[in-house]
């Protein structure tokens, strides 16, 4: 029964958030819309409400609701189960069950986020927003109410990734990423708004010519009521064991707040190495929560004295910080970035916009050397973990990506050659899993892939034999540069799905909604609609003075023929029988070569795997060397041949030729 209500009263919120817009995906709508069909089918609880028939449940499930027509209609029905208490209330007096079933489409929401099987046109952010607005309305709950329940939700989030059963990806720092960041701007939002009008009310009524203060909400006080209530969930505030030490240190910071101690910047203490940090100072998930709040003008320094707030002894923190490591601040003051302090600021999040811009800055118009230990912080702990700051990181990484065209330059190659070192130091500390999923919750990877695509046709088209040399003596190729940008591009696309939602019929899949075209027209739109509308340009005073597009200018995939010329490839593998390979062409060799690397001791005095033209046909040691001269060729040659390599190789293996251990090991 509970199953039910949860799922109908997620459908009531959906109801009203499609009344609102138009955006939710057919596919999804009618897979949500068939299992609820199923459930009031079949459910009791529902037979026997009295709040709503199964009826006119049903009558609701239909797509008609979206006309204007069927709009109050609608709303009447659903309003009439809230004046009763709802079907989730009434179950909760009955069941012994709690409230919580009202915020599972939190739950629901932050599951399907950390999915990332699609991209949004806009951040968790936003939409996390508007959901919480519809929810509140729904529900008729106070916003306290409905700030507890999207903190818990947020919690439990955590709390199911703390010991991970579903194999080694990590999701713990986007999960993280989700509470600490994206829930918080989503509350930093609602409180804005209501402030935002309550102050232009305060500047129309005023006859002074003085400038008034700011006026707070009652939504930030119903945050500060949430927040004081989540104490009472100490399960859910456990930390996960990777960042026990940072929740020592914001509990520490209390600590030495209330004792009259000096405090680093921004909720660290700056330069102090955890090994000096207490060894119980009690830190939960609320104290990061907490200093969250404090970092962006949600709450202020008084939650420290909230009671049970701080329950560790002041003299546990260490007076002295003789031997401190150099840190944000030390940077700050105009110290240079030497290699102790390079490892210092990679490892530490930065606190501050300030302290991430002035990275910036150095990344920009620094020395060579400069530019690569500036992009190494930016990918570290500022990005992984600097929640405080993480929506500007991902803007100001993206736009790093696209370097501009140097005032002197007139060579007839691409200028991003110039830049590779620096590049492919980006494209490594963005590679993780988790690096993707924050860019996507932040609405930045359509921007991202827009950056990814012109790396990988500049350095695709190149031979190997153009590589770097770096100070550390490490040698990076084109290839290297290629390889990093097209994995994270392919990351991103999610190209591994299978397209089989899209089956109709006898009509063979070709595609997803994932495809570099659908991530290049929502990069598109986005940049077209950056700071038109009222709601962008306020939002643009609270990002980064050095977060602005390169260029807002549109970019299709004409614009990339190498990629665009694969991707087609990649298409009609999928979507038919492989063909097309010529004997004696130039993908033919390149195959023959690819083949004799990867099975050489089973090709050595044998028939080779294809059939192939006298002057490729040679397996002996000679061949060997010019099938590794031929493989010398741009990443997009070898891409070519990479399916009909498969082809080959699955085929010799079916025929007996090629035993599946020889395919696996070579």
């Amino acid at each position: 029964m509970l199953v039910f209500l949860n799922f109908a009263w997620y459908f009531g919120c959906v109801v009203i958030c499609t009344l609102l817009s138009s955006h939710i995906r057919r596919s999804h709508w009618d897979c949500f819309i068939q299992r609820l069909r199923l459930l009031i089918a079949n459910s009791s609880a529902m037979r026997s409400s009295k709040d709503i028939t199964p009826e006119a449940l049903l009558q609701l499930t239909s797509l008609r609701v979206l006309s204007r027509k069927c709009k109050t209609s609608s709303q009447k029905q659903f309003h009439a189960v809230i004046a009763s208490g709802s079907l989730a209330s009434s179950a909760s007096q009955g069941n012994g069950t709690s409230r919580s079933a009202l915020w599972l489409p939190f739950d629901l929401f932050l599951e399907d986020t950390m999915d990332g099987s699609q991209v949004a046109p806009t951040s968790a952010v936003e939409v996390l927003t508007g959901l919480a607005k519809a929810l509140q309305a729904v529900n008729q709950t106070t916003w306290q109410e409905t700030f507890l329940g999207l903190w818990i939700a947020a919690l439990r989030l955590v709390q199911r990734e703390r010991d991970p059963s579903e194999g080694p990806v990590p999701r713990l720092d986007t999960c993280l990423c989700m509470l600490l960041s994206v829930t918080t701007l989503a509350i930093f939002m609602i409180i804005e708004e209501e402030e935002t009008a309550l102050n232009n009310e305060a500047e129309c009524s005023t006859t002074s010519q003085r400038k008034e203060k700011h006026v707070s909400g009652k939504r930030r006080m119903d945050l500060v009521s949430s927040l004081q209530q989540l104490g009472d969930y100490e399960d859910l505030l456990a930390p996960p064991i990777p960042v026990i030490s940072v929740a020592n240190q914001a509990a520490a910071k209390a600590m030495m707040f209330l004792s009259g101690l000096t405090v680093g910047t921004g909720g660290y203490l700056d330069g102090m190495s955890l090994n000096d940090m207490p060894v119980n100072c009690s830190g939960n998930m609320r104290h990061l929560i907490v200093e969250a709040c404090i970092a962006r003008n949600l709450l202020d320094t008084s939650a420290y004295l909230w009671p049970g707030y701080v329950k560790g002894r002041s003299n546990q923190i260490p007076r002295s910080t003789a031997g401190q490591l150099p840190g944000w601040s030390s940077l700050m003051k105009g110290s240079s970035l030497t290699p102790p302090m390079v490892t210092a600021l990679v490892s530490t999040p930065a606190s501050s916009l300030a302290e991430i811009e002035k990275i910036y800055e150095i990344a920009v118009n620094g020395s060579d050397d400069e530019k690569i230990s500036a992009a190494k912080i930016l990918c570290g702990a500022s990005l992984i973990r600097g929640w405080n700051i993480q929506e500007h990181t991902v803007l100001l990484i993206t736009k790093l990506l696209s370097p501009p065209v140097p005032a002197n330059y007139s060579g007839s190659e691409s200028h991003l050659i110039g830049y590779a070192p620096f590049l492919n130091v980006l494209l490594v500390g963005i590679s993780s899993i988790d690096c993707v999923q924050i860019f996507s919750v932040h609405g930045v990877a359509p921007q991202l892939a827009g950056a990814l695509m012109p790396i990988c046709e500049v350095f695709g088209s190149c031979a190997p034999m153009v590589a770097w040399n770096l100070t550390t003596g490490e040698e990076i190729s084109a290839h290297a540069v290629f390889s990093n940008a097209f994995t994270l591009l392919l990351k991103l696309w999610r190209f591994d799905r299978p397209p089989l939602e899209h089956i109709n019929g006898d009509v063979a899949p070709v595609g997803s909604r994932m495809t570099p075209e659908y991530l290049l027209l929502v990069r598109n739109a986005q940049l077209a609609s950056y700071a038109n509308t009222p709601r962008d340009q306020h939002r643009s005073m609270r990002v980064s003075k050095f977060a602005s597009p390169p260029s807002t200018d549109p970019i299709f995939m004409d614009s990339f023929p190498k990629l665009k010329c694969w991707y087609r490839q990649h298409q009609e593998c999928i979507a038919s029988i492989l063909s097309g390979l010529i004997h004696g062409s130039p993908v033919h060799q390149i195959v023959d070569g690819l083949l004799n690397m990867m099975f050489r001791k089973v090709t050595r005095g044998c028939q080779p795997l294809t059939p192939t033209t006298s002057g490729s046909s040679n397996s002996s040691g000679s061949g060997m060397e010019d099938a590794s001269l031929r493989l010398k060729l741009p990443a997009w040659d070898i891409l070519e041949a990479v399916p009909f390599v498969l082809d080959a190789s699955l085929t010799a293996c079916a025929n007996g030729r090629l035993s599946p251990r020889e395919l696996v090991t070579g």
